[in-house]
């Protein structure tokens, strides 16, 4: 596959110093996003909706983040990685902010709107930020430690919401967490100033975006990514539901002693990924081959994901949802180092917000129907249905990819 970076070229503990600073704005995406999920029987209860209502209020959130992706990825590859991120922190942070002054629905909306827009330059941000500062074999590695971020968001939201929520009000929390994203910038720019990108790395300045939208490698990508997601979709927005209405959980004790778990072991899943990866390309597979061996393993362990719904407690279920995530997690990892392997520093922003355009139209569809399923069905249908879904992405993205990842 081609790469823009020499594979063996060092990278400086400073540098990873710098990615592991930037992986605490992943974290504020990921702590201000999922607050939502954590406060859901809250919200329900607030707002009067059913399942299939909240999962439409994610939709609109997913629906916003998809369109705005491409042009945030844009963005961040035009005016530069520090301005970029400057710009997306800011915006998410207010945005979360003005949650906890909402006192209805369609403000709730609002804000959630405002907030997919600065979010959906978040993951984007943090592929530009691998490609400037590592080499093409820690790509996945620099994948795994965004994911940490993910991860500390997705546990921090649970506990947060069980710390403050019960003491001081549903609406403190948001206002909390979006204060920390204001706080974050100037620790991010007094790192950066320290920390110049590598310049050896060749940009490819002559990929244009035009393209990449015409390579079918991307679209193949994008598509199985949308596959692949869709179970990491169920975890991170219905966990704390599925532990209230499956095992007749409260909130605070769902928050309190499982839901926050899965995520853990989702970001073990993710440096599985990048370590996989890693030593087999250290044996000579190239970064495809290396990429794909490790996510066929990993699409047949999540079918495993089928037997959620049939554990008798809650333990149990949070054992076999952290161990769907894992995998979930060992897969993406791959899948968003590719677009830097296909197009290099210089436009990596922007192949990495294909992907996260596809992950939120797909979410965007998918959200309402996992409602309208657990309202109906329960979630049995819906962890069957989703278990297969990370294995047919990985087959599509095979035959799609033989014979043009040179």
């Amino acid at each position: 596959m081609a790469t823009a970076t020499n594979a063996t070229q060092a990278v400086s503990p400073l540098r990873w110093l710098l990615i592991s600073v930037f992986v605490f704005s992943s974290a504020l995406n990921y702590l201000d996003r999922l607050l939502v999920a954590a406060l859901a029987p809250t919200l329900k209860t607030e707002f009067r909706l059913n399942n299939t209502q909240y999962g439409e209020m994610i939709a609109v959130f997913s629906l916003v983040y998809a369109l705005a992706a491409p042009v945030a990825g844009w963005f961040v590859d035009r005016v530069g990685l520090n301005r970029g991120i400057t710009a997306a922190v800011s915006v998410w942070s207010l945005a979360g902010i003005a949650t906890g002054f909402t006192s209805s629905f369609a403000g709730l909306l609002t804000a959630r709107t405002v907030l997919g827009i600065g979010e959906a330059a978040g993951i984007p941000a943090a592929g530009k930020a691998n490609g400037a500062y590592l080499p093409p074999r820690e790509f996945a590695f620099g994948t795994a430690m965004n994911q940490v971020g993910l991860a500390v968001g997705s546990v921090g939201a649970p506990l947060l919401v069980a710390a403050m929520a019960p003491a001081y009000g549903w609406r403190s929390v948001f206002i909390f967490s979006g204060a920390l994203g204001l706080l974050w910038l100037p620790f991010w720019w007094w790192t950066a100033s320290k920390v110049p990108p590598q310049k050896s790395i060749a940009t490819k300045a002559s990929i244009n975006v035009s393209s990449i939208l015409l390579d079918r490698r991307l679209w193949a990508l994008a598509l199985a990514n949308a596959l692949v997601m869709s179970l990491y979709t169920l975890w991170t927005n219905w966990t704390t539901v599925f532990f209230v209405e499956q095992h007749h959980l409260t909130e605070a004790l769902a928050n309190q002693k499982f839901a926050w778990i899965p995520p853990l072991f989702a970001t073990c899943g993710a440096f599985f990924g990048g370590w996989m990866t890693y030593r087999l390309m250290g044996r000579g597979r190239t970064a495809f081959s290396a990429r794909m061996w490790t996510c066929r393993i990993a699409s047949a362990f999540v079918l495993v994901t089928a037997l959620v719904p049939l554990l008798a407690t809650p333990i149990a279920a949070a054992a076999l949802i952290s161990a769907s995530f894992f995998g979930c997690l060992a897969i993406s990892t791959n899948f968003y180092a590719m677009p830097i392997d296909l197009f290099g520093p210089a436009r990596a922003a922007f192949g990495v917000s294909l992907l996260t355009c596809s992950y939120g139209l797909m979410q965007t569809v998918i959200s309402p129907l996992i409602g309208w399923m657990v309202d109906h069905f329960g979630f049995s249908p819906v962890c069957v249905g989703l278990a297969a879904m990370p294995l047919v992405g990985v087959t599509i993205l095979q035959f799609a990819m033989r014979g043009k990842t040179e």
